[in-house]
């Protein structure tokens, strides 16, 4: 069998289908998508990475791609109590893990909550999301928010609320979901992970790009802060979206860091 072809696969988790890609032999290495992403975005690093004697497993996260969208709004804890019972279904043992971006939120509390059970041999973050800092900007949107959502009575109420997202808030993630995962990005941004950072105390590398302008690099300099031991690669000239401009590169610092 020629292993450095991508397999499309399906399994039922706790009641939903979910799709993932794998590619490789050896140890399993897990990759978690961001917001709005798919593992589709991942095929590169993933190849790269499974030369490196490496089975190499991405899931589309429930929701995303072409898994099943949860029927209800999850928490980041959901998504945790999902990746527990993904590993289980595929019977990993022992695994690498690398979250990015909302995926960085959900492997660091995985990480956070089962870090003495010695199943995850290292922790990737890559552009991690864990940290909800507020700032006058989002105090006022939220006061423009709560008013705005006041007038839902009104007939012209869904226009006034597109033009209030694009020319107000501007680019939101919101509006680009859809069912439960709307109530569910509500949730996602409301949940700081600083406490659970500095429970892990397993070996971490965190990755940034020093050009990130969604996660800023001073975000990624405060986690390698919070997590005791972990290591800091800064990637020069790279921003949020390493895996699909800087595939190549991201792939290098994360082989450099296996066994450092």
């Amino acid at each position: 069998m020629d292993t450095g072809i991508i397999e499309e696969k399906n399994a039922t988790i706790n009641g939903l289908d979910i799709s993932y890609k794998t590619i490789g032999q050896g140890m399993p290495f897990l990759i978690l998508h961001g917001w709005l992403s798919r593992s589709d975005r991942w095929i590169k690093v993933a190849e790269l990475i499974s030369k490196h004697d490496f089975r190499v497993i991405v899931p589309d996260l429930p929701g995303f791609g072409k898994s099943q969208l949860p029927s209800k709004p999850w928490y980041i804890q959901n998504y945790c109590d999902f990746l527990k019972s993904f590993v289980e279904n595929l019977s990993i043992e022992e695994f690498y893990l690398l979250g990015h971006s909302f995926g960085g939120a959900v492997a660091a509390k995985y990480a956070a909550i089962h870090s003495q059970n010695n199943d995850i041999k290292k922790l990737f973050l890559v552009g991690a999301s864990c940290f909800r800092e507020d700032s006058f900007r989002k105090r006022v949107l939220k006061l423009f928010a709560k008013v705005f959502n006041s007038l839902s009575f009104l007939p012209f109420y869904g226009i006034l609320r597109r033009g209030f997202y694009k020319y107000i808030v501007g680019k939101s993630d919101y509006l680009a979901t859809r069912g439960a995962l709307k109530e569910t990005y509500l949730n996602i941004i409301q949940e700081d992970l600083s406490k659970e950072l500095g429970l892990i105390s397993l070996s971490t590398v965190i990755i940034w790009g020093d050009r990130d302008d969604v996660m800023l690099l001073r975000l990624g300099i405060k986690t390698n802060k919070m997590i005791t031991g972990s290591k800091m690669v800064t990637i020069k000239g790279g921003d949020h979206d390493l895996e699909r401009k800087m595939p190549e590169i991201l792939a290098e610092k994360i082989i450099d860091n296996i066994d450092n």
